[in-house]
């Protein structure tokens, strides 16, 4: 099984996109800064390129997890120790079998949210507990990752 850089890198940009819209004034934008403590000037006077590209290096780190969670065929071929040459023939048969079963947006976005929901929130949650930031502060963060999430396991699954 070999990873797909490009689906790995499109799941990547999604989360800009993503924080375009979330973080518009119009939307949650507005909410956020207010609970985040940020302004237009501490905005202003920020590398947005250096940001921007972090962001999205981070976002690839994240995209490796969310790929092996959101394929099944990961957890088979983990199995083998990644070396399909040393692999019985029934990884061959299994492959296969069910190769490509379980490859859409609808199963990858659902692993992505589930991800979101129970690994990314309770993450956010808790720092922001400890940073004493409010619910709000919580749910616009968590949410943004729970889509961000929804979307790159969408995104990773369905690119075979």
């Amino acid at each position: 099984m070999e990873l797909n850089f490009y689906a790995l890198a499109v799941a990547s940009f999604s989360t800009l996109i993503v924080g375009f819209i979330w973080y518009n004034p119009k939307v949650f934008g507005t909410i956020w800064m207010r609970e985040s403590g940020m302004t237009e000037e501490k905005m202003k006077g920020a590398n947005m390129l250096a940001i921007f590209s972090m962001a999205v290096f981070y976002a690839f780190l994240m995209s490796f997890i969310i790929q092996s969670l959101a394929i099944h065929q990961f957890g088979v071929y983990s199995l083998i120790g990644g070396d399909v040459a040393h692999a019985k023939p029934s990884y061959a048969a299994f492959m296969a079998d069910y190769g490509s079963h379980f490859r859409t947006f609808k199963h990858g976005a659902l692993h992505g949210f589930i991800t979101g929901l129970f690994l990314a929130l309770p993450i956010i949650g808790t720092n922001a507990l400890f940073e004493r930031r409010s619910w709000k502060y919580t749910l616009v963060s968590g949410g943004f990752w729970i889509v961000c999430f929804t979307l790159m396991g969408g995104i990773i699954c369905a690119w075979v």
